[in-house]
């Protein structure tokens, strides 16, 4: 047998008139309608805004959803990962560099946040920034304008903050690794998204709505999920998300031989 979930996640996103631009969201749970309603009481009002969250909870697609159905939809969106960029290069892709700024610096180079202006900027893992840059890009957020590296002129722009992060940013301005005043710069809407453990049956429209998809991304008639292997992932705690189970139905049906994923798939 099979658990009966094809067409469910249409039903669900239908019936409940989620907004087009949530499109990309399945689920239900309070959890989820609690972001919901926040995505779309702050995303047209400009505020910036900070996501938390574990990793792989989709906090890049809450980002984009703030800024696609903002007023800003038109504009840029620039998303960096603070923590995939070596520290001293993160000061010249925040704020650009003038010609002759360093060794290599051959000719001007626009920033991130400069290009982001008119649009928005979303900083993931902003936790990660360190001490040093967090203070200057306060002033950049304060003032709405910045100073390339080995410039004179000050630059002035139009962007709107996305913070995101799945640390613990409460604990790390008690221990004075995150500045406080940053925190609250970008704290000012905050938006919790819930671990998949904690939604309940969400983990299943998510389940069926990834096996529909790779299904046909890969070519093969799309494969229902049997209530054994459903019943292994409902006990599965899930400590990668929403991602890791984006990973695991994908595999599966690259594995699967028959017309349904099974427990050893």
């Amino acid at each position: 047998s099979a658990v009966p979930l094809t067409s469910v996640v249409n039903l669900v996103m239908e019936s409940e008139s989620i907004p087009e631009i949530l499109k990309d969201f399945v689920g239900s749970s309070l959890a989820m309608r609690a972001v919901y309603d926040t995505i779309g009481r702050v995303a047209d009002t400009g505020v910036d805004v900070l996501i938390l969250g574990e990793t792989g909870t989709g906090k890049e697609l809450v980002a984009r959803a703030l800024h696609e159905s903002s007023h800003r939809a038109a504009g840029p969106f620039v998303p960096i990962d603070c923590g995939a960029i070596p520290e001293n290069l993160l000061e010249s892709e925040f704020f650009g560099y003038e010609r002759g700024a360093f060794t290599g610096a051959d000719r001007p180079r626009t920033g991130l946040l400069e290009a982001a202006s008119g649009g928005t900027f979303f900083l993931d893992e902003i936790g990660d920034l360190p001490l040093v840059l967090q203070a200057k890009l306060l002033r950049v957020l304060q003032e709405r304008r910045l100073r390339r590296v080995g410039g004179n002129n000050e630059v002035d722009i139009d962007v709107r903050i996305v913070a995101a992060t799945s640390l613990d940013l409460d604990a790390m301005v008690r221990d004075r690794t995150f500045r406080e005043d940053l925190y609250y710069r970008v704290n000012v809407v905050r938006i919790d998204l819930p671990p998949l453990r904690d939604r309940g049956d969400d983990l299943g429209l998510l389940a069926e709505s990834f096996a529909q998809r790779f299904s046909r991304e890969m070519g093969r008639p799309v494969l229902a999920i049997s209530t054994e292997a459903y019943g292994l992932l409902r006990r599965y705690r899930w400590p990668g998300n929403v991602r890791e189970l984006q990973n695991i139905i994908r595999r599966a049906i690259a594995l699967a031989d028959g017309k349904m994923i099974e427990r050893d798939d």
